[in-house]
Formats: C-alpha cells, structure tokens, sequence
C-alpha cells in the first residue's frame, strides 16, 4: 500500500512539471524535418530526403542520372519525357501560378503549334516539295521541346521552396556542369570515342540512320573538324553537337559557382577552383568563338554587377582571378590554340549569308506565321549544283532557319513569333537586372549567355531547359527577400 501511495505522489508531481519534448527519433519523423532558411542565396531546404517520389523527383532523375541516359540514347528525349510526371503533378493542383509575361509565353506557343499549317509550303530559295512523315516528325519533335520546356517552368514556379528547396535545384545544374567538363575532357584525351546506344541498337536501322535522329542518339565523345587547316576533334559529350556542348557549359557555370562557392557549398568549395581550371581545356578545344565570347560578357556583367552593389573586395577577387588565369592561359599552349582559332573564321561568311537568305525568305514568303519548321537550301553558295562534296565539304549549305537559334524561331514561326519570344526573355531579365541576390545575379548572367548565343547556337534541348528553371527559380522569390539586402 505504501509503494502504491509512493507512486502515485511522485505520478501527481511529474503532471506538475512542464514537459520537455525531447528530438524525434522516428527515422520517418526525422525524414519530413525540413528547415527553411531565408530564399534566394541558394542555401535553402532539405538536400537528403530518403523519400524516393519526394517532389522533384524527375528533375533529381534527369540530372543525376544523366551520364545513363547518354549511354541509352536518351538524351535529347530525356527532357520530354520526365516532363510528363512534372505535368500530371501539376494537372492535380487547383490554382497555378505563372510569372509576369507568362502569357506572351502562351501565345507564342500557340503561334508555334499553327506554324504547322506551312509545313507544306515552298520557301523562295528552298527546295520545293512540304510535308512528309519527316517534315512533321521535326515538327512534333521541336514542339514537344518547347511544351516540356514550360511544364519545366510552371513546375518550379508553383512548387514552393519547402517541397522543392533552392539548394537542390542550384546542386543539381551544378552537378550538370561536372558532367559537361568531364565530357568534355573525355573529348580531348579520346576524341575518336563513339558506339551504339541502347536505343540505336533497338531502332530499326532506317529510323535510327536518319540524318536528323542519329546526331541525338549516337553517342560520341567529339566532333572531328577541319577549321585549323588540321583535323581536331571538338567535344561534345554528353551532348550531340559541338555548339550545344559549348551552349550547355556557359548556362550551367552561374549555377555551379553558386552551388559550389556559395557559403553552404561544405566539400564542394575545396574541389570546385580545381573543376573550374579542368573545363577551360575542353573550352578551349571546343573552337567555339560564340562561347568565348559569352564567357567574357558574363565577367564583364557580373564586375558592373558587383561594382554598383559597392561589392569592392568581390570585384577585386573577380579581377586577380582573370589577372592570374590570363597569364596562365597565354602561357599554355591553350594560348596559341585560341589565336589560331581567331584566325581562322571558318564560317562566318557562310552563316551570315544563311542568316540573310534565312530572314529574306520568312519576308518574302511567309513574314507572319514563318514556314514551320526549316528547310533545305536549293544549291549552294559555292555552286548551283549544290550540296557537299569528299573534296569539299563545306560547300554544303545548313538548312534555312538553322546555325542559331534566333534564326530557327524567325524561320519556323515568322516575324510575329520571334517578338513573342524575344519579349518574354526580355520581360524576364528586367524584372530581376537590379535584384541583389546571388541567385537573381546567377539566373540573368544565363538569361545573357542565352541571349548572345541565340544568334549561333541551335539551343531548342537542354539548354532551353536550363534557362526555363532559371526564370522559375527567380520568378518564385519573394520580392522582400529581392530587397533584403538592399534593405540591410
């Protein structure tokens, strides 16, 4: 009786207590703790949750298992499909929210898809003959691009920093970056490299030898191209173009600084100058003027940048590190590479007159809805007889409404969408030009390299992609945390 006396004082005086809650040890509990710090720096949400369909997931799949998906095949098809289950999520949600401009977005779209109408119409210096199964599978193929490329878009914008964190995003470009500087490497130490993929092996042979598929499913560690007066392979792994490689890098690196220099970067800040040093060999080897060029407007933004912020220690780390890479760089023979590269333009006169008959046949033929998609040139610069030769390869004309990305849209959709898509890029760089954040800065230095590099680049796969998280990104940042360090 005493014990049970005992008992039920000490029972009655721990009712008293206040209770203090100790930290979960439910393995499922700790799982959903998430911690929220402010938006924007790239710091943000939760990087390991054992959930396997946590949100995001097919971003996290697309990306981390990208080096896969280029042994299968699947990489210009990978973007469409993992847009699927991004898109039934988004389906299930009552309300969406889009960023400002949104809808000249839809209504270039919409002007895209009616551009189907001319796919059998003549182009004034084209080949004659529209339509056909090949036509219209381009077609079906470049709309499904940009259809996948805004459920990318509507996807980061209406999944909130909690279920889809900043940090994850950033981590995943910048894991992009480290895939393009490896194949991009593996193109200069074994340009020959090559195979049969997955899907090339499955395809029927005359599917898979098509001229316009093959590119995207046949994996290859470089382009071999004589511009130097030599053979020299160009890398492109794991993309299918020497130009898309060169588009891809200059849009990943904003990403990848952020991501791995930023404050909560932990391993990655030791590894990350040394992956920078590494990728400027295949840069180099990669000929691309377009990407050079790129390069050296975004330091000169991100200098203006930090000098109207009063940033001054950043600015002048940004100076010593080109100082000190300059030196570096002459003295290698990178160096005399590059100088022969200048010298040698190549193409230029070839594009800048594709570039001119491009634009006189949307004028003459078609000014409003375009021609559809591209179409072959009727003989060549170099000869009316046309098309390439063993002894000259070059004399080949690209099709019209190719060689950039500019042209592609001017072509396909004429002079009505080509506005439409230039104002809804436009629009979205000055809505975040004058943010201070790290991550407003990173997002319009690719919105510039995108711009620039529209004029020389076909950039409708990943790079589309890339530029379509970057605007979600910024487009779901609270305009307080915009200003807040303007604020302090």
């Amino acid at each position: 009786m005493r014990d049970e006396q005992h008992e039920s004082a000490r029972n009655a005086t721990l009712a008293t207590q206040p209770v203090t809650p100790r930290p979960a040890t439910d393995p499922a509990a700790a799982a959903t703790t998430k911690v929220t710090p402010p938006v924007g720096t790239g710091s943000v949400g939760s990087w390991t949750t054992p959930r396997l369909f946590r949100p995001g997931w097919p971003l996290t799949a697309l990306f981390l298992l990208f080096p896969l998906w280029w042994v299968l095949g699947l990489t210009s098809f990978a973007f469409v499909i993992f847009a699927v289950p991004l898109a039934v999520e988004l389906l299930r949600r009552r309300g969406l929210r889009v960023p400002r401009g949104f809808g000249t977005w839809l209504m270039f779209l919409a002007w895209m898809l009616a551009g189907a109408a001319m796919l059998w119409s003549d182009a004034p210096t084209g080949e004659p003959g529209g339509g056909g199964a090949g036509r219209l599978m381009v077609f079906g193929f470049r709309a499904a691009m940009y259809l996948a490329a805004t459920v990318f878009l509507l996807y980061v914008v209406n999944t909130d920093e909690r279920r889809l964190p900043t940090r994850r995003v950033l981590r995943l470009l910048g894991f992009m970056f480290v895939v393009t500087t490896c194949g991009g490497l593996l193109g200069v130490v074994v340009p020959s490299l090559e195979f049969r993929s997955v899907l090339e092996l499955v395809l029927p042979h005359g599917v898979a030898a098509n001229s316009f598929i093959n590119p995207m499913i046949h994996p290859a560690a470089a382009e071999t191209q004589n511009i130097l007066g030599y053979e020299e392979g160009r890398p492109i792994a794991p993309f299918a173009f020497a130009n898309s490689w060169g588009a891809n890098y200059s849009l990943y690196l904003p990403f990848f600084l952020l991501a791995w220099f930023g404050p909560d970067a932990g391993w990655r800040r030791r590894l990350a100058p040394f992956v920078v040093l590494l990728s400027l060999v295949p840069v180099v080897y990669s000929l691309n003027r377009g990407l050079w060029g790129a390069l050296g407007v975004g330091v000169l933004y991100i200098a203006l940048r930090l000098a109207a912020m009063g940033r001054v220690w950043a600015l002048q780390a940004v100076v010593a590190a080109i100082l000190l890479g300059a030196v570096a760089f002459v003295a290698s023979p990178l160096g005399t590479m590059v100088q022969e590269r200048l010298n040698a333009p190549h193409s230029n006169e070839r594009r800048g007159q594709l570039a001119t008959d491009t634009v006189r046949n949307v004028v003459e033929g078609s000014p409003l809805l375009g021609f559809g998609s591209t179409r072959k040139v009727r003989g060549s610069y170099f000869s009316i007889a046309g098309g390439s030769t063993p002894d000259c390869p070059a004399c080949g004309v690209p099709p019209l409404g190719t060689q950039g990305q500019l042209w592609m849209v001017v072509f396909s959709q004429g002079l009505v969408g080509l506005g439409l898509f230039l104002y809804f890029f436009t629009r979205r760089f000055f809505a975040h030009w004058r943010d201070p954040t790290a991550l407003s800065i990173a997002g319009c230095v690719a919105l510039l390299f995108w711009g620039i590099e529209l004029f020389v680049y076909d950039t409708l796969d990943a790079p589309l992609f890339t530029v379509m998280i970057a605007v979600g990104l910024m487009a779901r940042m609270p305009r307080t945390e915009r200003r807040a360090v303007v604020a302090r």
